[in-house]
Parts: C-alpha cells; sequence; structure tokens
C-alpha cells in the first residue's frame, strides 16, 4: 500500500494546524509538526480572526519558534486568515491535506473550543480531520495500537487510514466493530432471536473489510475484535485511553436537529483520551 492507495485519504498534501496562543492549542501544533515529520509533509500553521491584531504575529511566531526547535526538518508555513476559525481551516486545507486542530482554547482564536471549531471542522472538512484530545502521553506509550472503529464498506477510507498511521508509528492496528451490532440488537436480533448470529455476520462484515488491508500491510500486525457492550461510543472511549489514535469515518445523518455528526462521532470528540481522526465518509 502506497501513498495514494485505496480511499484517498494518505497523499503527498501538507500537515495543516490551528492555533490560539493557548496551551492546548500548542499541543495541537507540536502533534502536527511530529505528524508532519513522520509522513514528510509540510505544515502550515494558521491562525483565524476577523480582527487584525499584533498579537496574531506572536501567535504565529511562537508556534513557528517551537516547531523549528523540535523538529527542524518540518518546512513550516505561517498562514494568517481573516476568516472565522473553522472557515479558516476548511479554507485552507487542500485536497490531499490533513487537518489538526486543538480540543480546546482561548478566545483568540474565536473560541477554539471543541463544542464549536473541533466540531465545525470536523462536521465540514472534506478532508480527514483530527482532534488532538487526551494529555499527551499517547505519544509516549510505546507499541499503543492505532484504533480503528469500522461498521461497512463506508469506514475502508478510514481503515485505510488508520492502517498507515500503525505502520507509521510501528504500531498495532485493532479494529474494533461495534456500532452495527448494538443497533441490531434492538431490532434484527429480535427478528432473528439469535444474538450470535448477528455477531457471527458482524465479525465476517469485519473479516471482509479487513482481508484487503492485511494484504497491503503485510507487515503489520492487525487484530480484529467485535464488541459486544452496551454503548458503542462508551466501549471506544473506554479503548481510548490504551490508544495512541482513535481513527472513524464521519456519521453525518442527514436532517440532523443539532449536531450535524453522529452520536458515536460527537461523544468520542468530546471525551476520548486520545486524539481522534475522523475521515469524510464517501
Amino acid at each position: 500500500m502506497d501513498d495514494n492507495g485505496n480511499g484517498g485519504t494518505v497523499g503527498h498534501g501538507r500537515v495543516v494546524v490551528g492555533t490560539d496562543g493557548s496551551d492546548n492549542a500548542m499541543k495541537a501544533v507540536l502533534w502536527a509538526a511530529r505528524e508532519a515529520a513522520v509522513r514528510h509533509r509540510p505544515l502550515v500553521v494558521v491562525y483565524g480572526t476577523q480582527i487584525i491584531i499584533d498579537v496574531s504575529r506572536e501567535v504565529l511566531d511562537k508556534a513557528m519558534a517551537r516547531v523549528e526547535k523540535e523538529y527542524p526538518e518540518v518546512p513550516v508555513t505561517p498562514l494568517l486568515n481573516r476568516a472565522t476559525a473553522a472557515e479558516s481551516l476548511v479554507e485552507t486545507a487542500g485536497d490531499d491535506d490533513l487537518l489538526v486542530v486543538g480540543s480546546r482554547g482561548l478566545g483568540g482564536f474565536n473560541a477554539l473550543l471543541l463544542g464549536s471549531v473541533g466540531l465545525r471542522v470536523a462536521a465540514r472538512s472534506r478532508v480527514p480531520v483530527v482532534v488532538v484530545r487526551g494529555t499527551g502521553d499517547e505519544a509516549e506509550r510505546p507499541g499503543a495500537p492505532v484504533v480503528a472503529a469500522v461498521r461497512n464498506d463506508g469506514d475502508r477510507a478510514a481503515l485505510y487510514f488508520a492502517a498507515e498511521a500503525a505502520k507509521l508509528r510501528v504500531a498495532p492496528l485493532h479494529v474494533v466493530s461495534a456500532c452495527q451490532f448494538l443497533q441490531n440488537v434492538g431490532s434484527t436480533a429480535t427478528v432473528v432471536d439469535d444474538v450470535n448470529q448477528v455477531a457471527r455476520g458482524e465479525r465476517e462484515t469485519t473479516s471482509r473489510l479487513v482481508a484487503p488491508v492485511r494484504e497491503d500491510y503485510a507487515g503489520l500486525d492487525i487484530i480484529e475484535e467485535t464488541v459486544p457492550a452496551t454503548s458503542a461510543a462508551g466501549t471506544l472511549v473506554e479503548m481510548s485511553g490504551r490508544a495512541a489514535l482513535l481513527v472513524m469515518g464521519a456519521r453525518r445523518p442527514r436532517n440532523r436537529i443539532g449536531s450535524p455528526l453522529g452520536h458515536v462521532t460527537h461523544t468520542l470528540l468530546q471525551h476520548s483520551a486520545c486524539p481522534v481522526t475522523v475521515i469524510p465518509r464517501v
């Protein structure tokens, strides 16, 4: 599997990260810089504000200096954007780019708080979005797996992104199926009166999805698991405490009132203990 492989989520674009000068934003900048280094991509640091003020340049200069000190091999470019925070990130990202945003911040980046900017970017972006959650120690967990949450063929791009991330980290890939099983427990399982049959179908679906990934990433340690849990979101949040990265396809229900993201995606972006990557579903 090369950088132009299945799903179109792994390419030769840039890593684009937003900052507002806060500690959490700096954590996201450094996460993005580390990711740019392992993927051999350039980094773009974006400050979005509708009012141009002197502090904007100071925030960008501080982020640039930190990246250049810790990741001197990464080409980094500052960008001051007159749009709102979410708009500036979505507009800046090209088709092959990876977007990175922190989980909370200050008001300088138009309140870069998850629940506003992070959720809007994840809901609108056409490219993969990483929300940097957790304490930051997940990067220091040797051997910590990359967890991919899958349900059906719509998650194929997310699965390939997760496989590439695991390969770059020299870590195992843990493929988890929970959502469809849990949905079926209350419906299909009642019809067939056989939960084991539902679970068996889930395992077969997951194995079918993973089969080409095993072929393309022959040296990668891949673990498949169907989780019989009462809450898919809760199960994945628990797994995030032992993971380096959690990857999932974006759930964007049509005609949804409130959040444009599905319940599981929304919950993980609010409560995951490690960075979460949201991949647009096709």
